[in-house]
């Protein structure tokens, strides 16, 4: 794969998607590098059934399962997007903290809608009101938003840190906090 064949699956989903070069070349501009990255990530990854690895911030994958932290939801989108040009049918499912569950209530109001209050501790995962372009990426790619508690998220960065070795924040310990809470 070269990049440049990655350059077309992204002009080609955001001309798929509608976004053209009129009104919405703002959201294929704002998801260029994220979709570049996704790419990328997407060819490290394994290929085989049982395939595993974890990558990025907050991505575990399962060959078609991915589960994605989602803080404004700007990453989540550009891996989706790449995703369902590259993986159709492939299943993306987001984590947000209970605090700051912004697209889990936007995707249920069928809409954008601004949170009252933000409580989660988490500084990378807290964000009130996502952008409505990115929500509308999000709508039509991802699968599921699930909800995870900070206390969760805590849970799963020392598992990482004590029984894998790995040190990550806790938006890097999202997608493992919500395959343990289930």
């Amino acid at each position: 794969e070269t990049p440049s064949r990655w350059l077309t699956v992204w002009l080609n989903t955001v001309r798929a998607a509608g976004a053209g070069w009129g009104g919405r070349a703002a959201l294929a501009l704002y998801l260029l590098p994220v979709v570049v990255a996704a790419a990328a990530i997407m060819q490290l990854l394994p290929a085989g059934p049982l395939g595993f690895a974890a990558t990025g911030r907050g991505i575990v994958t399962l060959t078609e399962f991915l589960v994605i932290a989602i803080g404004g939801g700007g990453l989540i989108a550009g891996i989706a997007t790449v995703l369902a040009a590259l993986r159709p049918g492939a299943r993306i499912v987001g984590v947000e903290p209970e605090g700051s569950p912004t697209l889990r209530e936007s995707l249920k109001a069928g809409h954008v809608v601004s949170l009252p209050a933000v409580t989660t501790k988490v500084a990378t995962m807290a964000c009130g009101r996502s952008d409505s372009l990115v929500f509308d990426v999000i709508r039509r790619t991802v699968s599921e938003v699930v909800l995870v508690r900070d206390e969760d998220l805590e849970r799963a960065a020392r598992w990482l840190w004590f029984e894998m070795g790995i040190a990550a924040d806790l938006s890097g310990a999202a997608s493992v906090a919500a395959l343990m809470t289930g």
